[in-house]
Formats: structure tokens, C-alpha cells, sequence
């Protein structure tokens, strides 16, 4: 297998061995392991009633580290040159899979949601996947575009074109978290791209605007957006998940209770192991252990945008747009995940990365961390810059270094 990718030089295979960002691999695979421990300490009930096997949750977990480990490895060995080709392919298939995940028989329904395609042994969901690949598109579309959208209307209005559509997909699953990752990312990027400040400015306006009409378009939207406010008037009703989530921050203080002596996570807490696995780590490990998560997070995030400066600096613009994109996109899930946990945002559906159970949020999350490793190398390599070509003959005998 390896002699097939020789001629192709990449961060895993080159003259210098495997040549990575270890800070930013290191970062991620902290988090990796950090979330694997807390998923085994915060599914170990359910999953005893559930299956019989406390470890059951672990075990499938596991097998999608594997699988996210593998998806890593395999998005480093591709060119950034083959995403740019294939920007609008990866659109389509977006938009091709968020309207199958609608069609009864193919999407899975749960709690109300039609977010999964169900397959015999797992589920992949489809918003994951469209999140990516819009940033990828609209990296695309602003190396491209560049000089339209940086001084014409139409160029700033485009991109909309497609966004809207797509977010109009995601609502209907009902997805509004991942609505708001995507359209925040997309307009941070539009930002860098080097729209001008007032259509930025309009835009921001005319997104808080769309998001209150959201919210008041479904009741559930609204009954969560005044229970977030209070949620100790109905603690035992609407309120409940997150009075049960303040309670696991109270009880950890600032060294926690100890790992795997959660007791939220003994069906007080609902969906303790997916959307609330930090409320769980919080009262395990306490103040310290939340802060230096967080502070894990606030790394590897920076990290990419490092990532997405250096390769600017390289002239490889579209990586740059891409790194941006998905630290944005990592940026976003972070905030409002932690921030349902800790009460400051209304109760949202949406995953910590690197930390929640779930196997299409795993997966896509380490093909990326394998996405910007390469754009990492690319930029620092000057492969794939416009003024250089190279061959694998360049980096043969090059001694290794890092920034």
C-alpha cells in the first residue's frame, strides 16, 4: 500500500519520515483520549440497564476512534489541490444527502428529530458531513471570486444562494444548532474573505433578525428560550435537563467528586454521555479539570487558525480559507455545547467535539484534525504554492523542523 502512495508526498509518507504538527496532533489526541475516559464514566449506567454491559458504550466508541484514526490518516494523504477540483462535487453530495435524511424509510427519527441515516450497525448523520463541505465550497468560491466579493453586492449575495437552501435543510430535520455552526462559520469566512464591514454589518443584523423569527416560529423554540432564562420554575418539567446539569457543576467544586463517581449520571441527567458529557466532567473533575479542558479546546482552535495564518502567509489561500472554516466550525460546537451546559445558551442539541459519544461527529472531526495537518505541511512544505513545484525528490533530504 505504501509503495502505491510513494510518488505522492504527504505529512505521513515523505523524504524526512512522518513529518506532522505534533502540537496540534498532540492537542487533538488529548481530547480524544480525555473524551473516551468520560464517555466510559458517563454511559457506564445507562449502558448497565440498557445493554447489561456498563462498557458498552466504550466498546462502540472505541471502534469510532478506530474508524475517526483511519478517516484522519486517509485526508492527509490527499492533495489540497484534489479538495479545491472537487469544491463542487462535495456541495452537491451535501445537498444530496440532507435531502435523503428527510425521506421516510432512509432517515432515522429520534426524540422527534429526522437527523440519521440508519444503517445496520450505525448511524451517520448528514449534517456533520454538510457542514464540511460547505466550508470547503465556500473556500473555493472566495479564492475564486475573490476580487467580487471584496467590492460588488453580488458577490457578497452569492454565496447565500447556496447557504440558504441548505440551512432551509437543516431546519426541516429540525437541525438549529447545526444551522447556526454552518451560517456563523460561513460568515466569519466571508469576513477574512474581505467583505467590506457594513455588508458584514448587514449581514449580522439580518441573521439576529432571522433567528428571532426562528425562534418564534416553533413554541418549543420559545417555551426553551424562557426556561433557559429561569429554569428553576419548572425544574421539574421543561427546566429539568439543565437544573439537573447545574447541579453536576455545583456538586463537582473545585476538585470534583473523583472520575466515575458521578452521581447526575445515574439517570438524573438525561443524555449525560452526548450533549451534557461536560456537565458530567465538571462534577468528576471539578473547576481545574473543566478549566484545562477548555483550555485543551481553546488550544487546538487557535492552533488552526495558526494553521490557516501560516498557510495565508504561504499564498495558499484556499487552505487558508478551509483552516479558517473549520476552526470556526469547531469555535461555534464548543461555545454553544458548553454553553447550554453551563446555563448561558437556551437547551441545544449539538455535540462536543472530540468529547460527546457519537460516531459521525467523531469521524468528521478527525478527518478534519488529518485536513489541517496537511494544509499544515503544504504551507510550511510550499507544496502546492503557486510560485513553486515540487516533486518527492525536493523533500528527500530535508531534516525535520517544526514552528
Amino acid at each position: 500500500m505504501f509503495g502505491i502512495l510513494k510518488p505522492y508526498p504527504s505529512p505521513l509518507i515523505s523524504g524526512r519520515g512522518i513529518d506532522l504538527d505534533f502540537p496540534m496532533l498532540a492537542g487533538c489526541l488529548a481530547l480524544l483520549g480525555l473524551g473516551l475516559v468520560m464517555i466510559t464514566s458517563a454511559s457506564s449506567e445507562v449502558a448497565a440497564v440498557q445493554s447489561g454491559n456498563p462498557l458498552y458504550h466504550m466498546f462502540r466508541h472505541l471502534v469510532y476512534v478506530f474508524l475517526g484514526l483511519v478517516a484522519c490518516g486517509a485526508t492527509m494523504m490527499v492533495p489540497i489541490a484534489t479538495w479545491q477540483r472537487m469544491g463542487f462535487m462535495m456541495l452537491l453530495g451535501a445537498f444530496g444527502l440532507l435531502v435523503l435524511v428527510l425521506v421516510p424509510g432512509i432517515g432515522r427519527e429520534v426524540n422527534g428529530s429526522m437527523r440519521w441515516i440508519g444503517f445496520s450497525f450505525f448511524n451517520v448523520q448528514p449534517s456533520e458531513i454538510a457542514k464540511v463541505f460547505v466550508v470547503v465550497y465556500l473556500a473555493g468560491y472566495l479564492v475564486r471570486r475573490q476580487t467580487e466579493v471584496r467590492e460588488t453586492w453580488m458577490g457578497f449575495f452569492k454565496p447565500f444562494i447556496v447557504l440558504l437552501p441548505m440551512a432551509a435543510l437543516l431546519l426541516m430535520e429540525p437541525d438549529f444548532g447545526a444551522t447556526v455552526v454552518m451560517m456563523g462559520a460561513a460568515a466569519a469566512m466571508l469576513f477574512l474573505g474581505g467583505v467590506g464591514l457594513f455588508r458584514f454589518s448587514l449581514m449580522v443584523v439580518l441573521a439576529v433578525v432571522a433567528v428571532f423569527v426562528l425562534v418564534q416560529a416553533q413554541p418549543y423554540r420559545m417555551a426553551r428560550l424562557i426556561t433557559f432564562t429561569d429554569p428553576w420554575s419548572d425544574q421539574f418539567g421543561s427546566g429539568y435537563q439543565l437544573t439537573q446539569a447545574l447541579i453536576a457543576f455545583g456538586r463537582g467544586e473545585w476538585l470534583g467528586v473523583g472520575l466515575g463517581n458521578s452521581v447526575q449520571k445515574q439517570f438524573y441527567l438525561p443524555e449525560a454521555h452526548t450533549d451534557f458529557v461536560f456537565s458530567v466532567l465538571a462534577e468528576e473533575l471539578g473547576v481545574v479539570g473543566s478549566l484545562l479542558t477548555i483550555a485543551l479546546f481553546v488550544f487546538v482552535t487557535v492552533r488552526a487558525l495558526y494553521i490557516g495564518l501560516w498557510a495565508e502567509k504561504a499564498k495558499q489561500f484556499f487552505a487558508a480559507y478551509v483552516a479558517f472554516g473549520l476552526a470556526f466550525l469547531w469555535i461555534g460546537q464548543f461555545l454553544i455545547n458548553i454553553g447550554v451546559n453551563v446555563g448561558l445558551l437556551p437547551t441545544k442539541g449539538l455535540t462536543l467535539p472530540f468529547l460527546s459519544y457519537g460516531g459521525s461527529s467523531l469521524v468528521i472531526c478527525c478527518a478534519c484534525v488529518g485536513l489541517l495537518l496537511r494544509i499544515e505541511w503544504e504551507s510550511r512544505t510550499h507544496l502546492g504554492s503557486e510560485e513553486h513545484e515540487f516533486s518527492e525528490s525536493d523533500f528527500a533530504e530535508e531534516t525535520s523542523h517544526g514552528r
